[in-house]
């Protein structure tokens, strides 16, 4: 078989979402898991603060490194797609459309992590901050850094690296890279996630492309991420919530 290599002006978009979407990623992964960084905080700060200001600090960091960075790349590197092109658009229409698709799929997902939440695999994993004592100022700071963490995460994946992809090279190859990364992404959180990625991704896929925006995604991904996580805290044996915490 012979295969023609030279690089066209086409091949241009997805080449640079691709590689963009990967490297940005990377980057907060290796932050993310950087012993180096973690041993500051736990050089730094007393007490449980160096695990609140780790976990807090990763997520802003998540924020910044798949959502603005990526976003300002995105808008001066391929000047012909704007915020609306990216999933970022605020039109009454998809406003609605994306209100009535989070709060159908809200209770599926509630039902499902009130379930799974009790399995002690799932405390290994969440909360993230491994604490003994949860009081409201924390619960707040931390599903606050989840919210700004999860809108990076989508316009990476469901932004730069599906809808310019959809444009270019047709939805169902732009919807197979998506899952695929995706999926890749979990794999460190173990096989439930990663093979339930697949379904996941496929839906928000298919949710955002319909729609034109990130919204639905976001909205979903966040309603996952919290309720997991307080779930988790509500049944570990380990964590309780209390009216305050006495950290120095």
């Amino acid at each position: 078989m012979q295969f023609e290599i030279s690089f066209k002006q086409s091949d241009l978009v997805p080449f640079l979402c691709i590689v963009a979407s990967t490297f940005f990623f990377s980057a907060y992964w290796f932050i993310f898991v950087s012993k180096n960084i973690e041993k500051y905080f736990y050089k730094k700060f007393p007490d449980d603060k160096d695990r609140i200001y780790h976990v807090l600090f990763t997520k802003y960091t998540g924020f910044l490194l798949m959502g603005v960075i990526p976003c300002i790349f995105s808008l001066v590197i391929m000047p012909q797609y704007t915020l609306s092109d990216y999933g970022i658009s605020f039109s009454k229409g998809t406003n609605h459309t994306s209100f009535y698709w989070i709060a159908a799929l809200s209770p599926v997902i509630l039902i499902m992590n009130w379930f799974s939440a009790r399995r002690p695999e799932v405390f290994s994993l969440y909360p993230q901050i491994r604490v003994k004592e949860w009081n409201a100022k924390l619960i707040i700071h931390y599903s606050l850094s989840w919210c700004a963490y999860l809108f990076g995460y989508e316009f990476l994946f469901r932004g730069l690296l599906l809808i310019p992809l959809a444009d270019t090279i047709g939805v169902w190859p732009a919807i197979a890279v998506n899952i695929a990364l995706y999926s890749a992404t979990h794999i460190s959180n173990g096989k439930s996630e990663t093979i339930g990625a697949v379904p996941l991704g496929l839906v928000l896929c298919l949710l955002t492309l319909q729609t034109g925006t990130i919204w639905i995604a976001f909205g979903v991904h966040v309603v996952l991420a919290l309720s997991s996580n307080l779930m988790a805290l509500k049944f570990n044996p380990e964590m309780k919530i209390v009216k305050s915490v006495n950290r120095k």
